[in-house]
């Protein structure tokens, strides 16, 4: 770390300038992704991340985007590195990745790294990274909930020069556009991601030209430090101790009624905080793995809502860190397990890694929220081509310590955006008939989770694949200090002949013209106790339909008359009496009744 003495060399101005200017580098190559790319999932659902790095990978500035993608660009830019040494790199030159046993993370997802050259010599790399809509595999969309191997899931890219030069390495773009079902989507969002890289290569050489490279570096290494600093601080103020925490998938995609546990043990000891893996389940025989770069990203996530805005984002923050996850287990499987399924596994490890801390620094942390669903549509066009849409839900924010969580809104390591229902209606044969706020979703409490949504579609074409992979249906996502749990997600099919079937979190299927689907979000995890909730704020819930009149006189206690204002007299009596039923609130609520069926 840099010295008092040698802090003073930097001009207070410059370093803020420089710091802010990396990161307006980032999110410019972010918006220039989502403006240029063909595929929905990242022109409407923005599920892709950039960053810029060093010469030798080291971090310095990554987008406010995707946090899923935290510490994935940096373990594949190593990667590439490794095959591909920065002074061997050319002007025009462009490399791809996407191997999740190498760095990746799976198989949809593909990187593409710039080389940004000064003066003959690479000084640091432009990286981006993108959800492709398909990729090869066993089905349209390449994400199988069902895979037993990845070599199921699409086509793996080890480090591979994708262009030298300035001129496309035919031979490799051939392979890939003859493995993908929509190589016309594909090239455009390889475009996209070329765009986006070029634009931060274009901007890093216009801050060297405007400071020139000595004076860009040693700013950037000195910004390096200052994060591990503050980061180290910001450790320091956790009570040292060790602390553990576990919950559970619902299945793997295979066998659906196992749920598979996740534990975290987060020690904390001095300015450093470990984050170890041990006792999560071995690998599975489903798609429900992760690569271990989803347990990293998670890990930095954790960490970063723990930091706070004030820390950049960039290598220095993650010095502090060490994350521990043994080979053969969920978050780290050997090859070739299946993996493409692996987000709502990430998210599982956050809710492991918050709820490890949450007794110790309550105040800056969060019930669990409801996580994310993906659900692809997917057919074959009349003139023989395919479709692909990948839906991505999102649920309700698990309450917070002052605050309400928020409705429906990514969060946590998924910051992915709605596709209007105009786009989805307008690109596939698909419509939407309902689409709401889910009443009765976020867990109760005196600050109340977030609530998910139901939104019902209706199959067009003549027969459509499915692809759902989700979590949560199992179990629910838990409260804190006395707040319930929120509702847990559910999905059912009603055939155009009225035959009703309930869909379990990871699935294959198929759907015929009529049929609909309707989905519900789980809604976020209450914090504190329900009857310490403002009645007002309750009644204004049931006004919004965001609460049940039900759920407002058993959860909250709270008597609404004919108007829906306020019984102040039979909400003091019956609150009086729910008190005596409850008795004293542990710090997660009820473990049994928030694992649900688990048990």
């Amino acid at each position: 770390m840099s010295t008092v003495t040698t802090a003073t060399r930097f001009d207070p101005i410059t370093l803020e300038v420089l710091r802010n200017r990396m990161e307006i580098i980032a999110d410019e190559m972010q918006a220039a992704m989502i403006r240029s790319a063909f595929s929905t999932i990242i022109k409407e659902g923005g599920d892709c991340g950039v960053a810029i790095f060093d010469a030798d990978g080291g971090l310095i500035a990554h987008a406010n985007a995707l946090p899923a993608n935290l510490g994935i660009l940096n373990s594949s830019v190593a990667r590439i590195l490794r095959d591909f040494p920065a002074d061997t790199m050319d002007e025009g030159d462009a490399y791809c990745f996407n191997d999740p046993y190498e760095g990746g993370t799976h198989i949809p997802d593909v990187a593409i790294v710039v080389p940004i050259i000064h003066e003959g010599r690479t000084v640091a790399l432009s990286a981006v990274i993108a959800h492709q809509q398909d990729f090869g595999g066993m089905t349209l969309g390449s994400l199988p909930p069902d895979s037993t191997e990845i070599f199921q899931e699409g086509l793996i890219l080890p480090p591979t020069r994708l262009i030298h030069r300035g001129e496309w390495n035919r031979e490799i773009l051939n392979i890939i556009l003859k493995n993908i079902r929509l190589p016309d989507k594909t090239m455009g969002d390889f475009r996209a991601e070329l765009a986006a890289g070029d634009v931060g290569r274009r901007r890093f050489l216009e801050t060297v030209r405007d400071y020139g490279l000595e004076t860009v570096q040693s700013y950037l290494a000195e910004l390096n430090d200052r994060a591990e600093t503050q980061a180290r601080a910001r450790i320091s103020e956790i009570p040292d101790g060790v602390y553990s925490f576990e919950d559970f998938l619902d299945s793997d995609g295979i066998d659906l009624d196992i749920r598979r546990k996740i534990a975290c043990t987060v020690t904390v000891a001095g300015s450093e905080m470990t984050f170890d893996f041990e006792g999560t389940d071995p690998q599975l025989r489903g798609a429900a793995n992760s690569a271990i770069s989803g347990a990293i990203s998670c890990c930095y996530y954790v960490a970063h809502c723990l930091y706070g805005e004030g820390v950049p984002n960039n290598a220095g923050c993650y010095r502090p860190l060490t994350v521990k996850v043994p080979k053969g287990t969920i978050l780290n499987p050997e090859h070739p397990a299946a993996l493409n399924s692996r987000t709502m596994t990430v998210l599982r490890a956050v809710d492991t890694a918050f709820g490890s801390l949450m007794r110790v620094i309550p105040e800056r942390l969060r019930a669990s929220s409801g996580g994310m669903e993906g659900v692809t549509f997917a057919g074959r066009r009349p003139d023989g081509g395919a479709y692909v849409y990948l839906e991505l839900f999102a649920a309700g924010m698990g309450a917070r310590p002052t605050k309400d969580g928020v409705d429906y809104v990514e969060c946590d390591t998924t910051n992915m955006l709605n596709t209007p229902v105009e786009a989805l209606e307008l690109n596939y044969p698909v419509r939407v008939h309902r689409l709401e706020l889910r009443t009765d979703g976020g867990g109760a409490g005196k600050y109340r989770g977030g609530t998910g949504l139901v939104k019902e579609f209706e199959v067009l074409d003549d027969t459509t694949e499915i692809s759902h992979r989700g979590d949560r249906f199992a179990t629910q996502p838990w409260g804190l200090y006395g707040g319930e749990p929120g509702a847990s997600w559910e999905t059912i099919v009603t055939t155009a002949e009225g035959q009703v079937t309930r869909i379990p979190s990871r699935k294959r299927f198929m759907l015929k013209k009529g049929d609909r689907m309707e989905c519900s979000t789980a809604g976020g995890g209450g914090y504190g106790d329900p009857l310490e909730r403002d009645p007002e704020a309750v009644a204004r819930d049931v006004h919004d339909r965001k609460v049940s009149r039900e759920a407002a006189r058993s959860s909250y206690g709270v008597v609404l008359d004919d108007d829906g204002a306020v019984d102040a007299d039979a909400t003091a009596a019956t609150r009086q009496d729910l008190a005596r039923i409850r008795g004293a609130a542990d710090w997660v609520f009820d473990r049994g009744a928030a694992l649900g069926r688990q048990a």
